[in-house]
């Protein structure tokens, strides 16, 4: 199967910047669409950024022109660069991978804690 660790995670001022990387391994063929969930305390997962293998990207309105998503395909690699953060961009940031094969599969990462400081 698929696996998938982010990473890029931590604390960080309004306005800042931080990069979150997902790495996949395991069974990497068929690799799709990946994106970027990100989930604050109380609220569902909600879509950050997507990205297709031919690098088409798709943005939620809360976070346009501030955070870019992109993929490295031989690194199997997606990554989201995320600047002028602010508070309420705080919450467990999820990586996404679609994979298919037999059947569609999605899997997903641990998650990795973003937070941001006012």
């Amino acid at each position: 199967q698929l696996q998938l660790v982010e990473s890029g995670g931590g604390l960080v001022q309004a306005g800042g910047s931080l990069r979150l990387s997902c790495a996949a391994s395991g069974s990497t063929f068929n690799i799709n669409a990946m994106g970027w969930y990100r989930q604050a305390p109380g609220e569902p997962r909600d879509l950050v950024a997507t990205i297709t293998r031919g690098g088409s990207t798709s943005y939620a309105d809360a976070v346009k022109g501030r955070f870019t998503i992109s993929r490295d395909n031989a690194k199997n690699t997606v990554y989201l660069q995320m600047n002028s953060l602010k508070p309420e961009d705080t919450a467990v940031y999820y990586c996404n991978a679609e994979q298919w094969g037999l059947r569609r599969a999605d899997y997903w990462g641990q998650g990795t804690q973003v937070t941001v400081s006012s």
